[in-house]
């Protein structure tokens, strides 16, 4: 069986799309005290709550009984909000150097092939010097390395939401990394969220909205509009309407989902998406469980990689790679 282990692993959103390739994961590896917690929930495979900068190749080898260059597949996906467009986009923000731990334990374990995935912030504008130091970086670990902008919607997943990949096959393999071929279908709104079942304790939290000094001004927005068009005071773009007849617009990480102006709005209902609606939006199981308030579990999903693009990948590596 093809083995996996996952850095910076999250809640399991490519833990999940692995698992449907086939793979088997050996150890997960996450720092955030939520996102271990609902992995656990959903998972068999062990997984360290620790911090990366922490944990040496010879552990993780020791931990999972095997040698160097065994292992098939090294994931990860370092934070990003250093290179998001969303974000202030500071070169020098220290959460951009994290890759290096990655490639650390590249050159450590000496798996057959990695997936490193990252936001397409990282190659636009003034982070592109950072993008081909990354890429030159990852290329020194002797692997041949290819990078794609990939967009989610064209994988199974009805959202639009465009992530880099970074495949590297160790040189000693003579195989060149592929990526698999996108679909011409992609799967909108209206299909995704077709004979949904919220929970009353989610509805009634969304439906919180209605009570703001902003719940008129909401009311007005047509699908994709931003909430900083009707504002009196141009805030509040991060608060958009979605499509129906569309992919979603990105599902992201929200700050504070309990702020007004702040999310993603249902496309006919003046509210916010439920939880498990933006399961479905960002391809997840219906029957997969979060833990935490409504902002964790929020975060939890958009700060993920999207289950069904990453098997996509995984199968196209274990069929075409290995």
């Amino acid at each position: 069986m093809v083995t996996v282990i996952s850095t910076f692993a999250g809640c399991g959103g490519s833990s999940l799309g692995y698992k449907w390739a086939g793979f088997k994961e050996l150890l997960a590896i996450d720092n955030n005290k939520n996102a271990v917690e609902t992995f656990r929930l959903n998972f068999d495979c062990p997984i360290w709550e620790r911090d990366i900068k922490t944990i040496a190749g010879k552990e993780i080898l020791e931990f999972c009984k095997i040698k160097v260059g065994e292992l098939d597949v090294l994931d990860g996906s370092p934070p990003c909000q250093g290179f998001s467009t969303a974000g202030k986009r500071k070169v020098k923000d220290s959460r951009n150097d994290l890759f290096k731990e990655f490639i650390r334990l590249i050159n450590e374990l000496q798996s057959k092939v990695f997936v490193m995935e990252n936001v397409s912030g990282m190659m636009k504008g003034k982070m592109k010097g950072r993008f081909n130091e990354i890429m030159q970086a990852l290329k020194d670990t002797g692997y041949n390395v290819k990078c794609k902008l990939m967009n989610a919607m064209w994988y199974e997943v009805p959202q639009s939401r465009r992530r880099l990949f970074f495949i590297g096959v160790r040189k000693d393999l003579n195989l060149e990394p592929t990526f698999p071929k996108p679909n011409k279908i992609c799967i909108i709104v209206k299909e995704a969220l077709k004979d949904i079942e919220n929970k009353e304790w989610e509805l009634n939290w969304v439906n919180h909205i209605k009570k703001s000094v902003i719940y008129p001004r909401i009311c007005k927005m047509k699908f994709g509009e931003s909430y900083q068009k009707y504002s009196p005071n141009g805030s509040g773009f991060t608060l958009s309407r979605n499509y129906l007849n569309k992919p979603s617009v990105t599902i992201t990480k929200t700050v504070n989902h309990s702020a007004s102006s702040d999310g993603t709005l249902h496309p006919i209902e003046n509210r916010k998406h439920t939880i498990t609606e933006i399961k479905r939006l960002c391809s997840y199981p219906d029957k997969f469980r979060f833990v935490g308030n409504f902002t964790e579990q929020w975060a939890r999903i958009g700060n993920s990689v999207m289950p069904k693009m990453m098997y996509y990948i995984a199968k196209n590596i274990k069929e075409n790679i290995l």
